[in-house]
């Protein structure tokens, strides 16, 4: 634990990667082609294909911003990037794991997930596609202090 003076500074702060919204990307496009194939054959309604893929394209900054996640002198936050609330959190001495998932897609475009798991409850705080996961994990467990279990495990 910190010293009771010592105030809590933000060490790392991010949201998640632009890449994590990939699907929507998809998506936006395929609506903006068929906006753009009825409109070269003069169908009708051609313009709401384009408003539809605008609008999929302000889900991803909502959603990206949505999320907000620190490393801070102390815990791990997990905070809603709008209101500032802290959804969840868990302090460096309740840490009992702390590992990084990766699926294929998400390995090629260099994001991931990072899962730190709370000792004495089945709860986690995950930070979700974020941009070069194996840097934070090593952030956090530079971090944590030296009593850790998670210290005598292997980085994954």
């Amino acid at each position: 634990m910190s010293e009771p003076g010592e105030s809590e500074r933000i060490i790392w702060e991010g949201y998640p990667s632009w890449g994590q919204f990939t699907w929507l990307y998809f998506f936006s496009l395929w609506t903006g082609l068929r906006g753009l194939f009825l409109l070269r054959v003069g169908f009708p309604g051609w313009e709401m294909w384009f408003v539809g893929a605008g609008m999929l394209l302000g889900v991803v900054v909502i959603l990206r911003y949505w999320a907000k996640y620190l490393l801070t002198s102390k815990r791990v936050v997990l905070r809603n990037g709008y209101s500032g609330k802290d959804m969840a959190s868990v302090e460096f001495e309740r840490v009992k794991s702390v590992e990084v998932m990766q699926g294929p897609v998400s390995r090629i475009l260099g994001i991931g997930t990072l899962v730190v798991q709370c000792e004495g409850s089945g709860r986690s705080v995950r930070f979700r596609g974020i941009k070069d996961p194996e840097v934070i994990e090593t952030k956090l467990r530079a971090l944590l202090p030296p009593s850790s279990p998670v210290l005598t495990q292997q980085p994954s």
